[in-house]
């Protein structure tokens, strides 16, 4: 067994217009300053210019000198905008230009290449870095049809996938020759949003060795999926952790969708750490049991608690729920040495 490593937290959600949260430098001393070792650092060009990171080892070096200068280390580059944009049905692209250049904007085919290309630059930058996985999503082609109403069309999911793996083919290749795990957090929203869609994925790209899970627990609860049940299934694929908590209160006014109502009001919400409903003990013990050795990420969402408090708190969460992997059985005193005419003489053998 291996000690998970943390606790880290993911910057995304905590970037700001003002001080300590507007440069990559204040926000690595505000981490560390809360008992945060590692940081999963999104590819926002306010952070880190991809492109520059990809070419060029002395601008890696550089930026790896900053996060050590606080006492932190890079866990993951995230590339979770990006990612969704490599496949985006029609009747989302206006909601979803937003997280492209304005130069691609109104030009899907412009905007799929650039996500592409972007994915690319991450698996060099990666690589420079000195990582060995990354967090991303998949984008989705399918996912207004994910209740069958009407029925879907015999073939349609397998197109879905087939187009879905064609895109996504040639950047697990580029991350697999910088020896880097692509890691797509597994989100509703997302093509790939729970166990068997994954596996619809695996199976479309001939089970390539670099296409794995970022677990989240917290969009299983949303969506009621077994989340300690997934890790005996899948924890060979999972090589990276969101620590993110969530609740789901039943409600005789809606469900799992939610009824367009506001994360506030809705059955199932993300919670600040230790304020939801998962059991990360468990979560904790199967990850170690199962040998897991990436890193713990906060990952902050909430609809009632200040970000702040929600990030320090989180950090000492993580770092009480981090198991140290015992190195011998308990019973080890009771051991005796191996003695195969013992052992026969025990059977009833002669």
């Amino acid at each position: 067994m291996t000690k998970i490593k943390g606790p880290a937290i993911f910057l995304a959600q905590f970037m700001g217009d003002e001080a300590p949260f507007n440069d990559l430098s204040s926000l690595c001393h505000w981490a560390a300053s809360l008992g945060y070792k590692g940081i999963q650092l999104p590819t926002d060009p306010k952070l880190i210019d991809l492109e520059k990171a990809a070419e060029s080892q002395s601008y890696c070096d550089e930026i790896t000198e900053i996060v050590a200068k606080a006492g932190l280390v890079i866990t993951e580059l995230s590339t979770h905008l990006q990612g969704q944009l490599v496949a985006v049905h029609p009747a989302y692209d206006q909601m979803f230009d937003n997280f492209a250049p304005k130069a691609l904007q109104n030009n899907p085919p412009a905007r799929t290449e650039w996500a592409i290309e972007q994915l690319k630059f991450a698996a060099k930058a990666s690589q420079r870095l000195g990582l060995k996985a990354h967090a991303t999503f998949s984008g989705a082609l399918l996912w207004h049809t994910f209740y069958p109403w009407p029925q879907r069309p015999p073939g349609l999911v397998e197109l879905g996938f087939e187009e879905l793996a064609k895109r996504w083919l040639p950047i697990l290749d580029v991350f697999d020759e910088a020896g880097v795990d692509v890691c797509y957090e597994l989100h509703p929203g997302e093509d790939l949003h729970d166990g068997a869609s994954f596996e619809r994925f695996l199976e479309a790209v001939d089970n390539h060795p670099r296409a794995n899970i970022l677990y989240d627990p917290s969009h299983f609860v949303l969506q009621q999926l077994d989340y300690l049940a997934f890790i005996d299934i899948y924890h060979q694929r999972i090589k990276a952790f969101h620590v993110k908590d969530a609740e789901f209160n039943s409600s005789g006014r809606s469900g799992v969708y939610g009824g367009y109502q506001s994360w506030l009001d809705r059955p199932g919400r993300f919670r600040s750490l230790g304020d939801g409903q998962i059991n990360f003990k468990a979560i904790f013990s199967k990850l170690t049991q199962y040998g897991f050795s990436g890193w713990a990420v906060l990952e902050w969402e909430c609809c009632i608690k200040h970000p702040e408090d929600g990030a320090k708190e989180g950090a000492k969460f993580i770092e009480q729920h981090i198991i140290n992997p015992t190195d011998k059985a308990f019973d080890d005193f009771a051991a005796v040495a191996t003695d195969n005419n013992i052992n026969k003489s025990l059977l009833g053998l002669k």
